[in-house]
């Protein structure tokens, strides 16, 4: 298909501080037991896109994530992993390979993406339209973003996050607006011209930008290039196509268009033969088309932004805050469960062979016991991933949470609604209730914690 894939993977990821490190960064961060990435990697080799660059902010951080890429994926992609500097942003991250970039079109994914909408769909549809941009949107999560960073909860206590607002033409093909960010709060403001081309929007708030475009590599080259300042592909660039789509600044197969002012005259006849001809290629044509043949003979400056809206039955979320990625965890064990890429047993569980459970413990439905991890007696694990070689002793309950490798939890222990890391130590009588655990970090006995982040500090 001619497409070059480029993954931005993160490294650091300040926003999920405690539960990233150096030892874990971001694109390493377990859901279900697998990092983050494998999911975003699986899928693009489903759709056959299989040359890849995958860009880590962090020189340590890409090490850590190529020799884990070269040990799982050897002989089934072609990866190029890619160090760039922290906080360049997603649009500074792709300047800084920019020479690497070869095919005629680009498609970039987040590497926190979990999701089975086919990404070869997408490319599919981007061709069809011959668009600068197509950015694949699907239905927003119904857990929002925490502004605690509270990573648990019942599930009656979420709400359906607002992560833009979209403004789509009739045949909602084409992306009108788009708004993110600190832009939600503002009034919608929209370019005159487009509405008088496309007749009427269609606003959604209910769809979030998946971060998943596939780009024309000329024009996001000349973008990138003039507009230094842009720093976010989707809160700069994204929303700058969008917003100049009628009058176009840049070059379409390496040449400039006609001038919008009218000064560059064609034959009226001329000018009927191309309608016919757009006419004859497609069935309605669309409304960049049709504005684009101008008035009076002039001809004005177009540029196509599509967008492909994934059905409502698939499965699309990021993992870009503690709260993500506790309902990721969450869904991946439970109603994405095809996602994860294990057997479940007849009781809808994970416990793999080499785990060890004592007297009367319990493991419920939507729960994984990783490898070689040992529970002692009369404990509950309910709605909860347990990592690999895990010690966890008697009379301890788990419920809504994520353990991750080679933790110990002492005897009488209950933690609901958190995240503990690799390493970390419970002692006797630990009680913890939305609470984040970075590695490593010694919880001391009888401790009780609500709503809080507990980890080592940084030397």
């Amino acid at each position: 298909m001619d497409f070059q894939v480029v993954v931005l993977a993160g490294g650091a990821s300040k926003n999920l501080i405690p539960l990233v490190s150096k030892e874990v960064p971001k694109p390493l961060l377990p859901v279900a037991n697998r990092p983050v990435l494998s999911y975003v990697l699986e899928l693009l080799e489903q759709s056959n896109l299989k040359d890849l660059i995958v860009v880590v902010e962090g020189q340590d951080a890409a090490v850590r994530v190529g020799g884990w890429i070269s040990g799982a994926y050897v002989g089934r992609l072609r990866v190029e992993v890619a160090a760039v500097p922290e906080d360049v942003g997603t649009a500074g991250a792709l300047r800084a390979i920019a020479h690497r970039l070869t095919a005629k079109d680009i498609m970039v994914v987040s590497g926190d993406l979990v999701s089975d909408v086919p990404p070869g769909a997408v490319a599919a549809a981007h061709r069809r339209h011959d668009a600068v941009v197509t950015a694949m949107l699907c239905s927003a999560p119904v857990s929002g973003p925490s502004e605690s960073g509270s990573s648990g909860g019942k599930d009656k206590t979420k709400k359906p996050g607002r992560y833009n607002i979209i403004g789509l033409d009739p045949t909602k093909q084409f992306l009108l607006y788009i708004a993110t960010g600190a832009e939600l709060e503002k009034d919608i403001r929209m370019q005159k011209s487009i509405l008088r081309a496309v007749g009427q929007m269609e606003i959604r708030a209910d769809l979030m930008d998946a971060h998943l475009y596939a780009f024309k590599r000329s024009v996001l080259q000349e973008v990138l290039d003039q507009k230094d300042t842009f720093q976010s592909l989707r809160q700069d660039v994204l929303p700058y196509l969008v917003r100049s789509q009628l009058k176009s600044e840049v070059l379409l197969n390496g040449a400039p268009q006609a001038e919008e002012n009218g000064n560059e005259k064609v034959n009226p006849l001329k000018n009927q033969v191309m309608l016919s001809q757009i006419l004859a290629n497609v069935s309605t044509p669309s409304f960049h088309e049709l504005y684009g043949l101008g008035t009076n003979g002039s001809t004005r400056r177009t540029h196509k932004c599509c967008v492909y809206i994934a059905s409502n039955s698939k499965y699309c979320m990021r993992l870009n805050s503690i709260q993500a990625f506790s309902d990721v965890n969450r869904d991946v064990i439970g109603e994405a469960s095809h996602l994860s890429g294990y057997s479940f047993s007849a009781q809808n569980n994970i416990i793999h062979p080499s785990a060890g459970l004592g007297s009367k413990t319990t493991v419920g439905p939507h729960c994984m016991l990783g490898e070689g991890s040992q529970m002692g007696d009369k404990c509950s694990v309910k709605r909860s991933v347990i990592g690999r070689h895990c010690r966890i002793g008697s009379n301890v309950k788990v419920a809504n949470s994520v353990i991750m490798n080679h933790v110990t939890i002492a005897d009488g222990c209950s933690i609901q609604g958190s995240v503990i890391c690799s390493n970390v130590q419970l002692q006797e009588r630990v009680v913890l209730k939305d609470c984040q655990v970075g590695a490593g970090f010694v919880v001391t006995a009888g401790s009780e914690c609500k709503g809080e982040a507990l980890a080592k500090k940084e030397k």
